[in-house]
């Protein structure tokens, strides 16, 4: 058969997605032994996992792209969950430490309640929004990189935290589910074996968020299907009955 006429034959198939949407922390989660990376092995061929993460980003910036990345017509049907995980930079000590990515902690709070009622606005329910804190921050780790770089300290963990509380209310108020990664962590009292650099996340960081992340996707997921018949019960003598279905009316 031909290509053409099996694509005539077949109907579309509309591929599920989990959108990971957030700041560096997202957008490296799909390197080795990322937590992004780990999720999309577990979903391999039930789900897309797409990497939306902006490295540096903010919820200022962020909810002004979210709707270029989601709308009705480009896949929020198909859309199965989404991580909303932002604050790391949010949270950075304003003046002249860092203004270009500090974000003040109320207008924080109302980018995530104004990024949840998009999706809702689009039909993505609440019951399919998590919501991610930032991680706790090493502080004497991190100030090594900053002034690596020729710059002061330019976060503190007690403030990361108050952003943390603040997005765990904003996932309260708005019925949506919420991973407190910032407490989480600190529950080992050492947390930095969680971060590579004081800030971001190292392998066993990415292990330990995969797998609180499952732990409220899976109830999600679970009933997802696999996608295509496994091989051994593919009909060899007729593989169209087996892949195609039924045919377009």
């Amino acid at each position: 058969m031909a290509l053409a006429e099996a694509g005539a034959c077949g109907r579309l198939l509309l591929w599920p997605r989990v959108v990971l949407f957030g700041d560096s922390i997202t957008e490296f989660s799909f390197q080795e032994n990322g937590w992004g990376a780990s999720l999309a092995e577990r979903l391999v061929r039930k789900c897309d996992v797409v990497n939306r993460g902006l490295s540096g980003y903010n919820t200022r910036w962020a909810k002004l792209v979210l709707p270029r990345l989601i709308t009705k017509s480009t896949g929020a049907e198909s859309t199965v969950a989404v991580t909303i995980f932002f604050g790391a930079n949010d949270s950075a000590l304003k003046a002249d430490l860092n203004p270009k990515q500090h974000v003040p902690l109320e207008e924080y709070a109302a980018n995530l309640r104004s990024m949840v009622q998009y999706l809702k606005s689009v039909d993505i329910a609440e019951d399919r929004i998590i919501l991610i804190t930032p991680p706790p921050l090493q502080e004497s780790a991190w100030e090594k990189e900053c002034l690596a770089k020729g710059d002061k300290l330019n976060r503190r963990n007690a403030t990361t935290g108050e952003y943390a509380q603040a997005c765990v209310q904003v996932a309260r108020d708005c019925g949506t589910d919420v991973l407190d990664l910032w407490t989480l962590m600190q529950k080992n009292q050492d947390f930095s074996s969680y971060l590579s650099d004081g800030l971001h996340l190292s392998t066993k960081g990415s292990s330990f968020l995969a797998a609180q992340l499952w732990s409220r996707l899976e109830k999600k997921l679970s009933a997802l299907p696999s996608l295509f018949p496994y091989w051994r019960e593919v009909d060899h003598t007729n593989p169209e009955a087996s892949l195609l279905g039924e045919p377009l009316p």
